[in-house]
């Protein structure tokens, strides 16, 4: 065989198996967003719906971010025991499985301890499959089919967004005004994801490819050690400190405004929100803000490639806290206008998904090194912290200054951002792409 016959041999199977995954891609990222936004939206929605107060659904549903801040912790364990494949295909038939308890548990009379508990459950079933699932993408491809693809991914995990908090939850809403039964609603919305996530578990079964690399690894016994060795390095970076406290604050307002805005949206005017159906949340917040959510950051990755991070880090600071002040005007003028209500949310979650590239790029920054991987692993835990926690009281922060004075506050809350971000450094060439690169 001749040196170019190798070659095109080589670029052959190459483009083969490029081709071969876009049979799993699509539906696996598909599957990584839906359980993610089933607990921490159709969550939020669903108990709104069912008259629970706005203080216990920031408090016990911001609880269900943890297993996604504690996810590293066990991350090795992934490793060390079966194969990565294994691990995605049984997590999806589990997360199908809880799905279905869902349901089943929406209708008991104890309902909001019951189905909270599953989706405690359904957070670390996600987590779990998160790790599975990047883990997996990083050894069934080569590395520069892992860059090619890595746009596929985004859009798919941004559709399974549109999915869960526009289509489900407009389903939801549907049901409830066709049969005035608003449990059935919701609980025909977690049966389908029942049968979505068994049907994926076995589509995956036969469509994910088996690759070599992808096989239980390192020694139980070395584990903890090998785990601590990662984290004091983490720990050790250069101006830790306020590294962890940019992590931690850069959304601060965001992550208090985004566990009150589908409540807001859907309580009365008398109540001082704007009385939306459920249907319409799922257009306005569920569909049209998450367009505007992709379409600002796609415009914010442009934007860092062309002139890099330091140098678009302050205009992404504002972007994600100045749009705040569109539901101030919706608080105090409550327009019923949906086309307007629309638009001010579309506004506010673009400056949302523009601002939020500059954190993703400063993780990424951050993690470089020789454990990037368990380091922007460990940059996500303090992300979903950073969620978290400010999302823990803020209803209960909502209900005592009422929707207009907290979205004041929301504004005020922009603060320790602009602190934050003023202290960090960043390599001024961070992120930009340079004429080397481009050829």
């Amino acid at each position: 065989m001749t040196r170019d016959t190798a070659i095109h041999d080589t670029d052959a199977h190459s483009e083969s198996d490029a081709g071969h995954s876009w049979r799993w891609i699509p539906t696996l990222y598909f599957g990584q967003g839906i359980p993610y936004v089933a607990v921490m939206t159709l969550s939020v929605i669903m108990y709104k719906n069912m008259g629970i107060s706005n203080a216990d659904i920031a408090l016990y549903t911001s609880w269900l971010y943890l297993p996604f801040v504690i996810k590293p912790l066990w991350s090795p364990f992934v490793d060390m025991f079966r194969t990565k494949r294994f691990w995605i295909i049984t997590l999806e038939l589990l997360i199908g499985g809880l799905f279905g308890l869902v349901a089943l548990t929406i209708p008991v009379a104890a309902y909001f301890q019951a189905t909270l508990a599953v989706f405690w459950l359904l957070g670390f079933a996600a987590a779990t499959h998160d790790i599975s699932t990047d883990g997996f993408y990083m050894l069934a491809l080569e590395q520069h089919q892992q860059a090619a693809l890595v746009g596929v991914r985004s859009m798919f995990f941004r559709i399974s967004m549109l999915t869960g908090q526009g289509a489900l939850v407009y389903l939801a809403g549907t049901l409830r005004d066709v049969t005035g039964n608003i449990a059935l609603g919701w609980i025909v919305v977690f049966g389908v994801l029942a049968l979505m996530f068994i049907s994926l578990s076995l589509y995956h079964r036969w469509a994910l490819p088996v690759p070599e690399s992808d096989s239980a690894h390192g020694d139980p016994d070395q584990v903890m050690t090998t785990f601590f060795t990662i984290f004091g390095q983490f720990i050790r970076k250069k101006n830790i400190l306020i590294t962890l406290a940019f992590l931690l604050l850069y959304r601060f307002g965001e992550a208090q405004l985004v566990k009150m805005a589908p409540p807001f949206l859907l309580d009365g005017l008398d109540k001082g929100g704007l009385g939306l159906s459920t249907q319409a949340v799922g257009i306005v917040y569920g569909t049209m803000g998450m367009i505007a959510l992709t379409a600002g950051g796609l415009a914010g990755g442009a934007l860092i490639a062309r002139y890099g991070l330091k140098k678009c880090l302050w205009p992404m600071a504002l972007a994600i806290n100045v749009p705040h002040l569109v539901y101030v005007y919706l608080a105090l003028v409550q327009p019923q206008n949906l086309y307007l209500v629309g638009a001010a949310v579309a506004l506010e979650q673009m400056g949302y998904g523009f601002g939020f590239t500059a954190y993703v790029l400063y993780m990424i920054m951050v993690a470089d090194g020789e454990h990037k991987t368990a380091h922007y692993a460990i940059c996500t835990g303090f992300m979903a912290a950073s969620m978290m926690l400010p999302g823990m009281f803020s209803g209960w922060l909502q209900s005592w200054l009422g929707y207009s004075h907290f979205f004041i506050w929301i504004c005020v809350a922009a603060v320790p951002t602009l602190i934050v971000t003023a202290l960090i450094e960043v390599d001024p060439s961070f992120g930009k792409k340079t004429d080397e690169k481009i050829k």
